[in-house]
């Protein structure tokens, strides 16, 4: 029988965006950044409150359909707790839709807070799982609960009938890697984008991505001088190209000048590794082309507290 959460407990999140793909590990290399998103829930007396800050506060909505709320309940559920109503305070600092794992990070505090509150009985390899079945795909989530980078992949049950097992194991990042992003003013729906993907692709092309994502886990952990070779891809971003126009624009540019620059997720963020900063001359002109500069590190887990109000 559920237990019901007691009036009062409160739980704060603090989860880092994330840089997926990494050019060639589509779907299966992430990186958490240091840009957050911060939720306080608080077990309420009854009913469901909503408050946004920041990023998405006029267009996300304030009722069970919020994402936030969504992984909450299913944390809840996954812990064998209820709560008799909920207040959620949002803070959000990460861009929305723009391929900085936005989403993940807002199933990932859901879930957290849910942990949380029912004192922690779901361990890391159930909140990947809990978080990911939202996008279907581990890379993004996967980096926002473990931090640092991550290896994730998906296992397809052979009985057709249960669902995906998602998996991430967290891998280290030399410290002297940061991360930088250029954040164009428009939105990428994921779906949308993927829409132009092919079905298939050359055994060439596979081979050449399986090598390069091979050399980038190597690039991250202890060979940075490898991330321009590293970050190379044939699968994804050559077909995003028409559709992200800006954004390929500006991976070419960053790519010509020896950054190892790629397309962010879906984007239409371009993100560049490096371990010297970017010129300061080159983002300059990102930003007098409109787009925004974030210079971050990679992050860590995200933090969690628990207390009573």
């Amino acid at each position: 029988m559920s237990v019901e959460l007691e009036v009062g407990r409160r739980a704060v999140v603090r989860v880092p965006g994330s840089t997926a793909n990494l050019g060639p590990g589509f779907d299966t290399l992430g990186m958490a950044v240091s840009i957050y998103d911060t939720v306080e829930v608080e077990v309420i007396a009854s009913g469901l409150e909503v408050i946004i800050h920041g990023e998405g506060e006029e267009d996300l909505p304030r009722d069970s359909s919020h994402l936030v709320v969504k992984a909450l309940h299913a944390g809840l559920a996954a812990a064998d707790v209820t709560a008799p109503g909920l207040r959620l305070v949002c803070t959000n600092t990460i861009p929305q839709s723009r391929g900085l794992g936005s989403s993940a990070a807002a199933a990932v505090a859901g879930a957290l807070a849910a942990n949380a509150l029912a004192g922690f009985p779901l361990d890391e390899e159930r909140l990947v799982q809990l978080s990911s079945t939202f996008e279907g795909h581990p890379d993004n989530a996967g980096a926002s609960v473990l931090g640092r980078a991550v290896v994730s992949w998906t296992e397809i049950p052979v009985d057709g009938r249960s669902q995906p097992v998602y998996r991430a194991v967290s891998i280290p990042v030399h410290e002297g890697i940061r991360a930088t992003a250029l954040v164009p003013d428009f939105h990428a729906s994921t779906q949308a984008v993927r829409r132009v993907l092919p079905s298939h692709v050359t055994h060439t092309d596979a081979r050449f991505n399986v090598s390069r994502t091979a050399v980038m886990t190597v690039a991250l952990q202890s060979h940075p001088e490898l991330l321009w070779e590293g970050t190379r891809d044939r699968l994804h971003q050559p077909y995003r190209a028409d559709v992200l126009p800006v954004t390929a624009e500006w991976v070419n540019r960053l790519r010509n000048r020896g950054y190892a620059a790629y397309l962010s997720g879906a984007g239409p963020t371009v993100m560049v590794l490096s371990t010297e900063p970017v010129e300061r001359g080159i983002l300059d002109e990102a930003r007098a082309a409109g787009l925004t500069v974030h210079e971050l590190e990679v992050a860590a887990k995200p933090t969690v507290q628990v207390g009573t109000a």
